[in-house]
């Protein structure tokens, strides 16, 4: 083994959202920092998630104009879709980001180190029999896709997100394992692409942490849209066909297709990396932290979706910068994660900041709620959505959740996440004029209308 390096201020272990934000304001504020990352800087994100997928998802959203060019007086139809040609326009976004990112990296005078790390004590890591001592050591492994016990993935016919990623083909038929974020996405994307889909989830709703009321709506879209869903009932296990799967479920029904996507959430890349070994605590996989995102080991933080918060890459980033700053010494505030903003993006798309209505019953008892309906909206009406924005407001109190489903819904979480942010009361967002004709109006008219100031309100 060669000679240990002199400690750098911080040593990060993954170079994701979290490990490479941390890493960039570390350096910010006059830190010497060292990141490792065993595969390419910007982790599951960049590479394999939040970018990738909403490439898929807008070419999707081109086929389907594509296709339906004639209701809006358009003549045009749809000559098919090639996956080569998506791939290569995904593929490109991916990398221009990713060089932008290692630039970054370069300039800020961040040692990066590539290969895989591994915590050898409370503030080294090693990589490749080279060790890195550091004052303090942030954990930032990230997250891996999930399967079911049993349930074997085989990368072509049983897959997860990371392989529908990379299809050289559109599959005539999926089964999706899972309606939550990930299962709706590909679900929509792959719906416009012409597949045939059907998504399996075990609990009651699509989307089931949302709002009830966005999860019923997001339903009646895609039912609409002739995605099939089977609600409420779990897997039992898969079977290879002639030329496919056939999934079965405990309520006895069976669904045939060409593949079967399995997107039953992200687990915590935490094993064999010695955490364990140095006294880390951890649950299900889980490194625990407290507030701060500290561990119980003095000299190490954790962040990301290794650790047990939102799994959303801006909530990592937040945490990074949150972990730098506060090794700084400037005592930044705790995130509030009922603060993050959290969308889907399918078509229609899923937006929602602060509590539900049944999670705002549990905190306040009493609370009022409005919904105002995309079809008073004029822009809403130009671009052919349908959908609706519901807020939550404790009883003679703030705003205290904000939910709202259609196309580019997530474009409007913006001004929602400060609304909750900054405790807004109904009345302090009645007053702000919003530009017409924009989507953005039906969040200021929900609040007018909220203020007891209606104006295009039904009922």
């Amino acid at each position: 083994m060669s000679a240990p390096t002199s400690p750098a201020d911080l040593v990060i272990l993954g170079g994701g959202s979290g490990g490479y934000a941390a890493a960039l304001r570390a350096a910010e504020l006059g830190m010497s920092v060292v990141l490792v990352e065993r595969d390419k800087v910007g982790g599951t994100c960049l590479h394999r998630g939040c970018i990738p997928t909403k490439a898929l998802l807008h070419a999707g959203e081109v086929a389907d104009l594509a296709r339906e060019g004639e209701q809006f007086g358009v003549k045009t139809s749809l000559a098919g879709i090639d996956m080569d040609g998506v791939n290569s326009y995904k593929d490109g976004v991916i990398s221009r980001l990713y060089k932008g990112l290692q630039g970054l990296i370069k300039s800020r005078k961040i040692q990066y180190v590539e290969g895989e790390g591994r915590l050898v004590s409370p503030t080294a890591v090693e990589v490749g029999g080279q060790r890195y001592e550091g004052r303090h050591v942030l954990l930032a492994t990230g997250s891996y896709a999930r399967s079911l016990p049993g349930l074997e993935i085989d990368g072509t016919r049983v897959i997860t997100s990371d392989h529908a990623l990379n299809m050289d083909r559109v599959p005539a038929s999926a089964i999706i394992l899972g309606g939550g974020v990930i299962g709706c996405e590909f679900a929509s994307a792959w719906k416009s692409f012409g597949v045939d889909v059907t998504i399996i989830e075990a609990l009651p709703h699509l989307v089931p942490l949302e709002d009830e009321a966005s999860s019923k709506l997001l339903e009646r879209a895609f039912r609409r849209r002739k995605i099939g869903f089977e609600l409420g009932s779990r897997f039992t296990g898969v079977q290879n066909t002639e030329n496919g799967v056939k999934v079965s479920l405990e309520n006895g029904k069976e669904f045939e297709a060409e593949l079967l996507l399995v997107a039953v959430g992200r687990g915590p890349v935490s094993q064999g990396l010695g955490y364990e070994e140095a006294g880390v605590a951890m649950e299900r996989g889980y490194v625990l932290v407290d507030e701060y995102l500290r561990t119980n080991v003095p000299t190490i933080s954790a962040v990301g979706d290794l650790i047990p918060t939102l799994q959303l890459a801006h909530v990592g980033f937040a945490e990074g910068i949150f972990v730098a700053e506060r090794l700084a010494g400037l005592e930044p505030a705790p995130i509030d994660y009922a603060g993050v903003p959290r969308i889907t993006y399918s078509d229609p798309e899923v937006a929602s900041v602060g509590l539900t209505e049944a999670q705002a019953k549990e905190r306040f008892g009493e609370v009022k709620t409005l919904t105002y309906d995309l079809g008073g909206n004029g822009r809403s009406q130009i671009l052919k959505t349908a959908g609706a924005v519901k807020l939550v407001q404790a009883v003679d109190g703030p705003v205290v959740g904000v939910h709202m489903v259609g196309s580019r819904v997530g474009e409007l979480i913006a001004e929602a996440q400060l609304i909750y942010n900054w405790e807004a009361e109904a009345d302090d967002v009645a007053a702000l004029i919003h530009p017409h004709p924009t989507q953005s109006e039906a969040l200021g008219e929900a609040h007018l209308a909220l203020a007891g100031k209606p104006l295009h309100v039904h009922g």
